[in-house]
């Protein structure tokens, strides 16, 4: 592969304006293709197949009226004042017909006709119907039916204040925090470079990749059902892979400038050595994300699909596009004579310098080095053992908007279970009619009634089609609270006996369980997923770096990554800790799908990471030291500081996303943030030295039979015969040196 990418990047740089040009005509028809779809996400999460979306789809065939979405209309007097006095019930009334009147409004409710009157009289809570859910709603919708309740209640006795299921996040939520973390990024680079036309074309890189692979992405949005968690996610990794992928192979580019190499020569070897670890790192990524799928979970596969694509993306203008800037750019990209930048690189080769150092550090005493490492991991993955999963509701909403004000309202006044009402379907097994139909229902409301948390249970209601019954049922507590979710499996527990004493089929649905049944099959997935990335890491690492030691002490570290990232995430979004600042604006349950979405993108970034590392340290052992220890040195040496710069653009890029409201990103930043951290500084840059260091040349130990199957994938680019061999070896800082060829046996 080496052979072929040098080739690739030398044709790409002779050929730039024609590689440009096709990467233009590329981002202008992806651009093309979002507009033309529209590009409209939306943020129900479904899992076919389970009890309640079954049951919500035999609702919404047999009995429209009572499956579709709704808004709620939270009408509050002023304080001393009643919304049941004649002029506040005469402005709810006009402002329900002005709501009535709003585009897919097939009815509304009156507080009037339903006794939603708070008992104080002071609130009052309307329904306003739709017939589709909130994915089929036309865009726009419940936007318009925002502006004409607010006008029509502006300057009337009563405030009016929507939310309910319709309303909640349905786009691509991008702000200034995200363009900040570019910016940081942008700073890091021209603090690695010392040039600000390498990090100005690094950023354009990957820029120009997130911008194809998104507006490729929106492109689909009429075709598959995309949750605005998708694009964002896309985007996140989008940008901090593209920008690392391209700093290795920049940075590897200047470097052989400084040492003299001519600039077509020095782009075809960045792109067939580093560029090589790009595609590995890059592939580890893809597989991980695209991995998700197998968890059977639709919106989960187009997630991991997304990034996927992004990541695709940002490898191919890491090996195409960029080879055609660094040819355009030529001569410009050589460090000057004096400049900072060369005596950077000067100082680079000087003994004791930049990770050879810290690598001295760690690997004097490495026993010592990993059980701080080891323990200080564990420690941060403490609060984890009480991390709660919750799918997102509108409780979960910035604090402020109409749709948390409204949460908060109907909680308070009315009861936080409002929020989340159960629907109970009673169907018969075989025809029969409808006063046994009824008779049934009524039974299995009086049986739900007396479970200790519900709240309320209304009289049922049998479907047009007299085909099923239905019951609504008002728990006493939250949705994404345990207690009701143990209040849906003590309903769904009365099925057997309902179904010996009547004859008939009891399901239980409803947003709040289609919620708490997919966080059952994603706690139920997560498991078996873990098991798939983490032996996914052994074959991948196995095949890349030929040993034993090498991945299991990769797997393992990448596993305390995730479990001390999940740690931080329990502390700050369930215990409150930093919660201010930090601007966590409600403490509680995690979004379900955290966890295993956080195991793919962590794998995969923790893979890039020990690639680029490992593989410079093999790439040194491979030229024949006697020491194990000294590759370590040579090898930490010189991929150290172009880790650590990438380790923080990556860092920059979680944390800017990290700082937004949005209840799904933000843990989710966090946990990456955080995990980026730990596994980059504490498990690649401290625990995998301390480990290569104690085990010495038995780290590269592979059985004979092992390394006759085994495909070669030559990541260190020893397949190229261009004086690479002698660059490797001239690239030894001062200082360390040789005492002979290693005792290998059969490692290699």
């Amino acid at each position: 592969m080496a052979k072929w990418l040098y080739g690739v990047g030398q044709a790409c740089a002779h050929r730039s304006r024609t590689v440009i040009a096709v990467w233009l005509l590329v981002l202008a028809v992806a651009l093309g293709g979002a507009v033309a779809s529209g590009a409209r996400t939306n943020n129900e999460f479904t899992i076919p197949g389970t009890e309640s979306q079954q049951a919500l789809d035999l609702l919404s065939k047999s009995f429209p009226a009572a499956s579709g979405s709704s808004a709620q209309a939270v009408f509050v007097a002023p304080a001393g004042q009643l919304v049941t006095s004649p002029a506040a019930r005469s402005e709810i009334a006009r402002v329900l017909r002005v709501a009535a009147g709003s585009p897919q409004v097939v009815g509304v409710v009156s507080p009037f006709s339903s006794g939603m009157v708070s008992r104080h009289g002071r609130v009052a809570l309307a329904q306003v119907l739709y017939p589709v859910s909130r994915m089929d709603l036309r865009p726009g919708t419940t936007s318009t039916l925002a502006q004409r309740v607010t006008r029509a209640a502006a300057g009337g006795p009563v405030l009016a204040v929507l939310g309910g299921n319709a309303f909640g996040v349905t786009g691509i939520q991008i702000g200034a925090e995200e363009a900040f973390g570019v910016v940081v990024a942008l700073v890091v680079l021209l603090v690695a470079f010392g040039s600000a036309l390498a990090a100005g074309m690094t950023v354009l890189g990957a820029l120009l990749g997130v911008g194809i692979g998104l507006s490729a992405l929106l492109s689909l949005t009429r075709l598959v059902t995309i949750s605005s968690t998708a694009p964002t996610l896309a985007l996140m990794i989008g940008l901090a892979v593209g920008m690392d992928y391209t700093l290795f192979i920049v940075s590897r580019h200047r470097a052989q400038l400084a040492s003299g190499l001519p600039v077509a020569e020095s782009i075809g070897l960045s792109i067939g050595r580093s560029g090589t670890a790009v595609t590995f790192a890059g592939a580890t990524v893809i597989i991980a994300m695209a991995g998700l799928s197998v968890v059977g979970i639709p919106f989960l596969t187009v997630m991991g699909l997304a990034a996927s694509l992004t990541v695709l993306v940002a490898v191919l203008i890491a090996l195409t596009l960029l080879p055609a800037l660094l040819g355009t750019f030529g001569e410009r990209l050589r460090p000057r004579p004096g400049s900072r930048a060369a005596r950077a690189a000067a100082r680079a080769e000087a003994p004791g310098t930049g990770g050879s150092s810290w690598a001295r550090l760690v690997t004097a005493k490495p026993l010592l080095t990993i059980a701080l490492v080891v323990v200080g991991l564990v420690v941060l993955a403490v609060p984890a053992r009480d991390l709660s999963l919750a799918m997102p509701d509108n409780g979960s909403s910035p604090l402020g908007s109409g749709e948390r004000v409204a949460y908060d309202l109907v909680s308070r006044y009315f009861g936080p279970g409002f929020n989340g009402p159960l629907v109970l379907l009673v169907q018969p097994r075989e025809p029969s009619g409808q006063r046994q139909l009824l008779m049934a229902a009524a039974q299995v409301r009086s049986e739900a009634l007396h479970l200790p948390d519900v709240l309320v249970a209304t009289a049922p209601q049998v479907a047009p089609s007299g085909t099923l019954a239905v019951v609504d049922v008002i728990p006493r507590t939250a949705p994404a609270e345990n207690a009701t979710k143990d209040l849906v499996s003590s309903i769904r527990a009365l099925e057997p006996g309902v179904a010996a004493r009547t004859g008939m089929v009891l399901r239980v649905t409803g947003l709040a369980a289609v919620g708490i049944d997919v966080s059952n099959r994603l706690g139920n997935a997560l498991a078996p997923f873990a098991a798939l990335v983490a032996g996914l890491a052994l074959v991948i690492l196995l095949v890349v770096f030929r040993s034993i030691a090498v991945p299991v002490k990769a797997a393992l570290g990448f596993l305390l990554s995730v479990v001390a990232a999940l740690g931080v995430v329990t502390a700050v979004f369930q215990w409150g800790w930093l919660r201010g600042p930090l601007g966590v604006q409600s403490v509680g349950p995690v979004v379900s799908f955290l966890p295993i979405v956080l195991l793919a993108v962590l794998f995969g970034l923790a893979m890039d990471y020990e690639v680029f590392l490992v593989s410079r340290v093999r790439e040194d052992y491979m030229v024949g030291s006697s020491d194990a220890r000294i590759s370590v040195l040579t090898g930490f040496h010189h991929a150290s500081r172009v880790v650590v710069a990438a380790a923080l653009v990556m860092f920059s890029v979680f944390a800017s996303f990290g700082a937004t409201n949005d209840s799904i990103v933000k843990p989710l930043a966090v946990a990456a943030a955080v995990g980026i951290l730990a596994d980059a500084f504490l498990v690649r840059m401290t625990l995998v030295p301390a480990v290569l260091a104690l085990l010495g040349h038995h780290a590269w130990w592979l059985p004979r039979w092992l390394d006759r199957i085994l495909p070669h994938a030559d990541i260190e680019g020893g397949a190229l015969v261009t004086g690479t061999v002698l660059v490797a070896a001239s690239e030894r800082p001062a200082g360390v040196g040789r005492s002979g060829p290693p005792s290998r046996g059969h490692s290699l």
